[in-house]
């Protein structure tokens, strides 16, 4: 309870950049929720044990039977492996055609609002700064024109506000920065598996079919 009204004076004595940070850092985590769960729960999934599956069934040369494991993830590398599977019958140009424009479209999906969270944190250090700035300038208004008995408490607010601000601003931005840099190294990962298990299955059809003839 006494931490809960300790936050509330802190936002109160901060002023009005205190609010915006609040609102730009709420915004932030919104989205950083919103990536997490797709990225977590959605785009990913295990690449290694994933290729390895498609892989029984390709060298079994049951096409379907992949193209029927790709169908029953929501992940982002099953659907472009499905796209290069149901032209495992055409030539190899083909195939790479189908899984690159696959890509196009799966990873722009991946990649989505995460350049806000860096946004958002930029943000929130600028008008951090503004706070201060804001509140060295009622410092220094206090100390030229109030009233002697009341510039030590006009004073008092105006280092409150600046140093309030500056804390909510970075405290944002150092957290934000950490969600970002968590949540872009998941997408990557993501692209890359993307990258890596399309190459290897272009060369595990274009072995097969070479036997195959």
């Amino acid at each position: 309870m006494e931490y809960i009204q300790w936050f509330i004076r802190f936002i109160v004595e901060g002023g009005i950049f205190m609010y915006i940070i609040l609102i730009v850092w709420a915004f932030a985590l919104a989205v950083s929720f919103e990536r997490f769960k797709k990225l977590s729960f959605t785009f990913d999934v295990d690449g290694p044990s994933f290729m390895n599956e498609l892989q029984r069934y390709i060298l079994s040369n049951d096409i379907q039977g992949a193209i029927r494991v790709c169908s029953g993830s929501t992940a982002a590398l099953p659907r472009v492996l499905k796209s290069g599977l149901k032209r495992a019958n055409q030539s190899p140009e083909q195939v790479q055609n189908a899984i690159d424009a696959t890509a196009l479209e799966v990873i722009p999906k991946i990649e989505m609002r995460l350049g806000y969270l860096s946004l958002a944190a930029n943000l929130s250090t600028l008008f951090g700064l503004l706070g201060t700035i804001q509140g060295l300038i009622m410092s220094f208004s206090a100390v030229s024109a109030a009233d002697p008995t009341q510039k030590g408490e006009v004073l008092a607010k105006g280092i409150a506000v600046a140093m309030n601000t500056t804390a909510l601003g970075l405290g944002a931005a150092i957290s934000i920065m950490m969600i970002h840099a968590f949540l872009l190294a998941k997408s990557e990962k993501i692209i890359n598996e993307i990258d890596e298990f399309s190459v290897k299955l272009q060369d595990l059809l274009g072995t097969k079919k070479a036997i195959d003839d």
